[in-house]
């Protein structure tokens, strides 16, 4: 389970700048009463594009917890790029938390799988019943200008594509256009499974 524990502010998204993209006419007195509509489309079209590519726009942070690890020694993210891993805890069958030593652990950086390492010992495992929480910060930059531009103009025109679409009631115009798809093609990881890892 994957819990997104902050979200971006809106002072942070590119409202402004979508505005021009769909050449909303600007300089007005009431050129504001759309703006939680836009923002609303953003929201949608930054979670579209994240979701496609498995990546965090922007960074924020992110409480994962799992059952088990998958393998002892390395455990794949479910999104990247992480930046810093800020807690590691054990959950008892009453999910009260032991909070692990970052020297048992280390981040391995990677832009499409980053993981976290066991140390010699290996990464620790939970008691009988319990879990593992993870609570991490993921994202390409703080603000938007850091972000891939590439990917940027995907949420654009994910975004503009909603607002156009918005009356839609058919699954055909609400999918994500051709330019979507091709500026994420490439930040979409290929899983390659070699004895039940990735």
């Amino acid at each position: 389970m994957l819990i997104e524990e902050s979200e971006i502010l809106l002072a942070d998204l590119p409202v402004e700048a979508f505005k021009a993209h769909l050449r909303l006419g600007r300089g007005f007195s009431g050129d504001t009463v759309q703006d939680s509509v836009l923002e609303s489309f953003l929201r949608a079209a930054i979670a579209s594009v994240e979701g496609r590519c498995g990546k965090a726009l922007m960074i924020r942070t992110f409480i994962w917890t799992l059952p088990f690890w998958q393998d002892d020694l390395r455990q794949v993210f479910p999104i990247g790029p992480v930046q810093e891993v800020l807690e590691l805890a054990l959950l008892d069958a009453a999910e009260q938390p032991t909070v692990v030593d970052p020297a048992r652990f280390r981040l391995e950086k990677d832009m499409h799988f980053p993981a976290l390492n066991g140390r010699s010992a290996g990464l620790p495992n939970p008691p009988s019943d319990g879990s593992i929480r993870v609570r991490f910060s993921a994202g390409y930059g703080a603000t938007w200008d850091e972000v891939p531009r590439d990917l940027a103009q995907a949420v654009m025109l994910q975004g503009a594509h909603y607002y156009e679409h918005r009356e839609a009631t058919g699954l055909g115009e609400g999918c994500a256009p051709f330019g979507v798809i091709s500026l994420t093609e490439r930040y979409r990881p290929m899983r390659i499974f070699t004895r039940g890892r990735v």
